[in-house]
């Protein structure tokens, strides 16, 4: 098998493709080979050494990466569910740059027949982390009005298609105009395109009232503005921090200093008086709800399977081209998702 590993945190040139024995499965396990890997922010920050959970349950060594899709070439004792040849995707803490994957049978799920390789591969992470968020958290309610800041992007465009589903009123923030009609597709009421016009005085004019729901992945740069643009009782959820990391794959130690000073640490004294929250989630400390998220997983999977989800756009990369996939993803230009393949 071939695989992707970083041995220490690094630049791009951390990625280093390298030849393993061939995963054997134990018991309760299945092993994939896959056809598609998903590229997700997260794993350039463990290339970074930044993840925690990537140092906290990990350590380095490390394969990157969190979703997969592909054929069951082999299965352990006690499994029952699958056969050799099952098409399937795959959730995975770690190690989904590669081109086999020994997993739990608890953490694969049936591909639906109607999206292909890179679809299913590049759903599992973003759809799941955007579902806990709308549905473990923010519990939506018809009618509410959202932002969804970084909308073109992998959650971005799962938070607009769910906030659709749940009958609220997305608007959608972007930061180029070629990435406006991506959001509108995937459900966007109306999309600020911050390139152009300001975020927040826009903001203001689709909800005087303000926002029962904010989600926010952005950091010190957006974190302050969209806690004052709640509405009474509306929730600030965060779950990234990509405004404080660097486009070129080079820390700047300082700037992330500063950044960090800078960010917003809020009063809950204040909170409780304007019943305001805050909320986040990281979808890899998360191991210790498994059952929720295979739920989630399978509320997911149904809605792909009769078209009222939809896959997202997708670039695709050969696995040895990993460091190529980071740069574009961490390029800020990217719509929808990134995908490695393994037998390119």
């Amino acid at each position: 098998m071939h695989k992707i590993v970083i041995q220490k945190p690094g630049g791009y040139d951390a990625l280093q493709l390298v030849e393993a024995p061939d995963p054997e499965p134990g018991p309760g396990e299945v092993v994939i080979a896959c056809e598609a890997c998903g590229v997700n922010y997260a794993d350039g920050i463990i290339r970074m050494g930044l993840y925690a959970s990537a140092k906290k349950l990990h350590g380095y060594p490390i394969t990157p990466g969190f979703e997969v899709s592909g054929r069951i070439t082999a299965i352990g004792d006690g499994v029952d569910a699958w056969r050799p040849g099952d098409e399937v995707v795959g959730l995975t803490l770690f190690n989904g740059y590669a081109s086999h994957l020994r997993l739990p049978a608890a953490g694969v799920f049936a591909k639906p027949p109607l999206l292909d390789w890179v679809q299913a591969a590049t759903l599992p992470t973003v759809f799941l982390t955007a579902w806990w968020m709308v549905h473990r958290q923010v519990h939506p309610v018809p009618g509410e009005s959202w932002l969804v800041h970084s909308a073109a992007g992998g959650v971005g465009s799962a938070l607009l298609q769910l906030a659709r589903l749940a009958d609220a009123r997305a608007i959608g923030v972007v930061g180029a105009a070629h990435k406006v009609e991506h959001a509108v597709a995937m459900g966007a009421d109306a999309v600020i395109d911050k390139s152009l016009e300001n975020t927040w005085t826009t903001a203001r004019r689709h909800a005087p009232e303000g926002y029962q729901a904010i989600f926010d992945a952005n950091g010190v740069a957006t974190l302050r503005q969209s806690y004052r643009h709640l509405a009474p009782t509306g929730r600030l959820v965060i779950y990234g921090f990509h405004s404080m990391l660097p486009h070129d794959g080079r820390l700047n130690w300082a700037r992330l200093a500063w950044d960090w000073l800078r960010t917003p640490r809020f009063n809950p004294l204040r909170m409780t008086q304007e019943n305001r929250s805050v909320l986040a989630a990281n979808l890899s400390f998360l191991q210790s709800h498994a059952p929720s998220l295979r739920e989630g997983m399978l509320w997911l999977l149904e809605r792909f399977a009769d078209g009222r989800l939809q896959p997202l756009p997708v670039e695709t990369f050969a696995l040895a081209d990993a460091a190529a996939a980071q740069h574009r993803l961490e390029s800020g230009q990217t719509i929808g998702k990134l995908a490695l393949l393994p037998r390119s």
